[in-house]
């Protein structure tokens, strides 16, 4: 288990939530970078302990929102390319956390290339705040059952409709 990366934009730090920089590599043509590494027993390398069980794709059209819901059963890494933009909300539900009924809003992509990992138990969701469609990849560390889906939803505003508005200055 790596210590919890600290990044300078994020206020507070939700328990168990990791921010992991990648290594964005400029090309004349664009940009490379390794978004994983499989380790032994399909663990993925320069992360907390995880084992990759599943990689998805999924993306959001201009100014809509998806949001809230929470896994039980999974832990979920996300990615956004550096060309896209998200901004990611993240609310610690944990019954036993010291950070329990914390929120956190974090920007993906934005020229940036990140990973952020969300554990079981905090409520995630996001809005897309670009003018064009975005991309989210995310791997987990379960299957997912569309009989029985890890996927518990939450009400979209339930922190109000302002926590998904982007804050000036």
């Amino acid at each position: 288990m790596q210590t919890e990366p600290k990044d300078p934009k994020v206020k507070e730090i939700i328990k168990g939530v990791y921010i992991i920089d990648l290594k964005l590599f400029p090309k004349d043509d664009g940009y490379f970078l390794e978004l994983a590494r499989l380790g032994i027993k399909n663990k993925l390398q320069k992360t907390v302990n995880f084992k990759l069980q599943q990689i998805s794709y999924s993306s959001l059209k201009p100014k809509k929102i998806k949001a809230w819901h929470l896994h039980l059963k999974q832990d979920d890494i996300w990615f956004v390319p550096p060309d896209n933009i998200l901004l990611v909300g993240l609310y610690d539900l944990r019954k036993i956390s010291p950070t329990k009924g914390i929120t956190m809003r974090i920007i993906l992509g934005g020229n940036e290339a990140k990973l952020l990992y969300i554990p079981r138990g905090v409520a995630h969701g996001c809005t897309n705040i670009s003018s064009s469609q975005t991309t989210i990849i995310y791997f987990t560390n379960t299957h997912y059952n569309p009989n029985n889906p890890d996927e518990h939803r939450l009400k979209w505003d339930l922190l109000g409709k302002d926590f998904w508005e982007i804050k000036k200055g």
